[in-house]
Formats: structure tokens, C-alpha cells, sequence
């Protein structure tokens, strides 16, 4: 038996933060060896600065990242890179798109308020990318739903993260929520942090509805078969050179 069970059309392979595992996350240089590594598509984070340039980083913060605590949104693009000389560090969204090949994919997380939207599209435009390259993701239904009413070509996917909530292990939230935000914010799918209890019954609801599944983060052959059987469209992962072999292997 397979490790992985392949459908004809195979699950894209999105490297979370680029190639996170072997590279510092959001940066040029994880992007440039997750397409090295095989990648289908590259996820980044984004935030707009105090002078409306769109920056990627996951906090809201630098002090992660940096020897300085910073908000993202409170200062401008060239004191947030003047923290690091290199250029790696805190990329522009136009040195991210830059990177991306023909045929391969950029999922845009936005971190920012829909304020970035208005920003976001004028940055899509003037790059020339292929928007069928393009996905957005967020946790904010308000972003899903303003990219979906200004741009409703691109495509949009929600981002959620299933709990168990109760002694009972009941998910939440339940199908039925996640369906009612997929309607009322027009996203065209969701992408579900893998938590180990949900089943097809689970996704039931939401395959019957016509939406698209994703999932993340996926690291292991196990779970990724598990979500493949599950009907997940792309698998977001830290470590994509591995996942991609094994799919290769076993198509």
C-alpha cells in the first residue's frame, strides 16, 4: 500500500513561509529555496506599514525578528528594513511576487486590516503577475469579503482553526458556522489548521456546498495522507522538498 493515496490531479504543495524549515521564515532567501525545493506555491505574510507599503512579516512586531520591538503598522518600510541590513529581511510584497515562476502560485495571508486592500490591488496590478497566480487567505472575514466585492476574480480563501471546545470534544467552530462565514463572505474555500479530530464528517457540510478544502501545516506522510484522503486541495507545509518526493514517488 502507498504511503499516499494520489488522485490524477495532485494537491498543490505550499511552502509555509517559504521554505521554513531550512530557511528564517519570510524572507527571499525561503522563497528562492522553496521553489528550489519543488514548491507549487509560496504563503507569505503581510502587513501594510505606517507609510502604506506592504511588507512581509508575520508579527505585528519585529522583536522576533529583530534587536528592536517595532509595530509594523506605526513605522514606515525604511526604518522597519534599517533594522537589518540585509536585504532578505522584511521583503516588499513586489520582491515576493518577483520571485514567483510561470505556473506556480503566490497565497497572499493578509495580517493587516481590509485598509490593505485598496494597496494590495494596485501592487498586483502594476506587478503583472498572472492573478490566476494568486490566492488570498486571511482569519479576517472582513478581508475575504472586501477582496471579494473589489476583485472577485481573484481567489479567496478563509483561514480557520477547529478547537475542540468541550469535554464532549465537539469542534468549533461547527460546520454549520464555518458555512454561514463562507456564504456571507463570498470566500471561494477554507483552509483548516489540520487538528487530528476532524473527519470526513466534518467536512461533509463544506464538500456538499462546492467549497474548497486546504490545509496546514503539514509536515509528516501520515497526516498528509490523511488530508489527501480528506479531498484537501494543497497542503501547506515547512518542509515542502520532502512532501513533494513523496508524492512523486507514489503518483
Amino acid at each position: 500500500m502507498p504511503l499516499l493515496n494520489v488522485a490524477a490531479a495532485s494537491p498543490l504543495i505550499v511552502a509555509h513561509r517559504g521554505a521554513s524549515a531550512d530557511a528564517p521564515e519570510n524572507t527571499l532567501p525561503a522563497f528562492q529555496l522553496a521553489w528550489e525545493q519543488g514548491a507549487d506555491a509560496i504563503e507569505g505574510d503581510f502587513h501594510l506599514t505606517r507609510d502604506r507599503q506592504i511588507v512581509c512579516i508575520h508579527n505585528p512586531t519585529t522583536g522576533k525578528y529583530a534587536n528592536k520591538n517595532l509595530t509594523v503598522r506605526k513605522t514606515k518600510l525604511a526604518d522597519l528594513q534599517a533594522l537589518n541590513p540585509s536585504p532578505n529581511h522584511f521583503p516588499t510584497f513586489a520582491e515576493v511576487v518577483a520571485t514567483v515562476p510561470s505556473g506556480k502560485k503566490l497565497y497572499i495571508e493578509i495580517k493587516s486590516s481590509p485598509q490593505i486592500i485598496r494597496h494590495l490591488l494596485k501592487e498586483i496590478d502594476a506587478s503583472g503577475i498572472d492573478p490566476d497566480q494568486l490566492v488570498v487567505i486571511a482569519f479576517s472575514g472582513r478581508v475575504i469579503k472586501k477582496i471579494k466585492r473589489e476583485r472577485p476574480s481573484l481567489k479567496a480563501i478563509l483561514l480557520a482553526t477547529p478547537r475542540d471546545r468541550s469535554k464532549a470534544r465537539t469542534l468549533e467552530p461547527t460546520p454549520q458556522q464555518l458555512l454561514a462565514e463562507l456564504k456571507r463572505t463570498g470566500a471561494d474555500g477554507i483552509s483548516l489548521y489540520a487538528n487530528p479530530d476532524i473527519d470526513a464528517a466534518y467536512l461533509a457540510p463544506i464538500h456538499a456546498a462546492g467549497y474548497e478544502l486546504h490545509t496546514w501545516t503539514i509536515d509528516d506522510p501520515e497526516t498528509a495522507r490523511k488530508w489527501l484522503d480528506l479531498g484537501a486541495l494543497s497542503l501547506t507545509t515547512n518542509t515542502p522538498a520532502p512532501l513533494r518526493a513523496l508524492i512523486q514517488q507514489n503518483r
